[in-house]
């Protein structure tokens, strides 16, 4: 649907019958007139009682972007280690070299992983581990070159950029971010995900992921990437100690750098997990609650006006409400995500993957189009 088409449809029904809240009226004004919303609005998103009015006002934007399409993916989850020195307070995956519980693959053994989930439809390979210590620069390049000799219909989507600033401190002599991702990118690297954000604000990063890449790091090594003609992805992991201000101050410090680069594909707000981490024993034990994943989701929608998608992320807020999300702002639920390590790590309890037949039930009963995409969004299937 184009904006001239909305736009008719919308000035025919009068805001007052949208909305509840005045608050919600106004905001609707200056999205339908392709304003953009400051601190202040999405403070007011945040807080208003009309849930239903924030979602209706969201999926109004997701139909401009997309209309009734909704994309997933087939991706194979890759985490080749848990090895990591990092320390984060909310993270049940990681481990010290060493101790119980720990993996960490040669090549050989990746080869030997990827195969046993191998299929002809599967189009992206994403990996995400930990900083390891020991691991030379040389097994990442010929991990990716291996991977995209070896499986040529995959396209390997790699590393956060917390790890991109970890592969800096173990090359020798030291290279910076474009070195690092220029060799990944010829070696057959074609985006990157888009973990390692948490949150920027320095109140919580010092709390949450002290020894982490910094917001700025992070935020200049997706620059790096979008500049080397690598698309990325972007999180804010939410639900823990941050306050509505802070999530806000990152969802804008996002929208001004797609402004300047124009390389993010899709926002991906990450459900704090509860279980088997630090934090998690500092609060007790809690899942975000329903409605605060759908308000995320309608927010970041509104607010990140220059991001084609917001991913509702089943693998953390279950398939169910990611199928609601679909009418609160969300045109993309990542896809089948075989073998999740991460997440389930610190108490995600979906299922470890989902197949393509229930994936393309899930959009058609929420009355959407599901469209089968690869890494780089292109689209490959249809289901009319």
């Amino acid at each position: 649907m184009t904006g001239r088409t909305l736009t008719t449809e919308l000035t025919e029904v009068a805001t007052s019958d949208l909305y509840r809240d005045p608050a919600l009226e106004r905001i609707h004004d200056i999205v339908l007139s392709g304003g953009r919303l400051g601190m202040e609005d999405g403070l007011a998103l945040y807080r208003t009682r009309d849930v239903p009015g924030l979602m209706r006002l969201a999926d109004l934007v997701r139909r401009r972007k997309v209309g009734e399409k909704a994309y997933f993916v087939h991706s194979l989850r890759l985490s080749q280690t848990n090895v990591c020195y990092v320390g984060c307070t909310f993270c049940g995956f990681q481990r010290k070299l060493g101790e119980e519980g720990v993996w960490d693959y040669d090549l050989p053994q990746v080869w030997e992983y990827v195969d046993r989930f191998w299929h002809p439809d599967l189009t992206e390979i994403h990996i995400s581990s930990g900083h390891h210590p020991k691991r030379p620069w040389d097994y990442y390049l010929d991990l990716v070159s291996g991977l995209t000799e070896r499986y040529p219909g995959a396209q390997v989507k790699a590393w956060t950029a917390a790890e991109i600033h970890h592969f800096t401190k173990i090359t020798r002599p030291r290279l910076d971010y474009r070195e690092v991702l220029s060799q990944l990118k010829d070696a057959g690297l074609v985006a990157m995900p888009g973990g390692g954000a948490e949150i920027f604000a320095e109140r919580v990063r010092k709390r949450i992921a002290r020894a982490k890449v910094s917001a700025d790091g992070w935020l200049e090594v997706h620059r790096t990437a979008h500049e080397l003609g690598l698309p990325t992805n972007a999180t804010m992991l939410y639900g823990h100690i941050e306050t509505l201000e802070e999530r806000l101050d990152h969802m804008l410090r996002l929208r001004q750098q797609q402004d300047e680069t124009g390389g993010f594909r899709s926002f991906v707000p990450l459900a704090f997990q509860p279980d088997n981490n630090p934090l998690a024993e500092e609060l007790g034990t809690r899942h975000t609650t329903g409605v605060d994943d759908l308000r995320n989701l309608a927010v970041a929608r509104l607010m990140l006006d220059n991001f084609p998608h917001i991913k509702g992320y089943w693998i953390m807020i279950t398939p169910e409400l990611t199928q609601v999300s679909l009418s609160a702002g969300v045109s993309d639920i990542d896809g089948t995500i075989k073998d999740e390590k991460i997440a389930h790590a610190s108490g995600a309890v979906t299922e470890l993957g989902m197949s393509e037949q229930d994936l393309v039930q899930l959009v058609r009963t929420a009355g959407r189009v599901p469209v089968r995409r690869d890494a780089l969004y292109n689209e490959l299937k249809v289901f009319a």
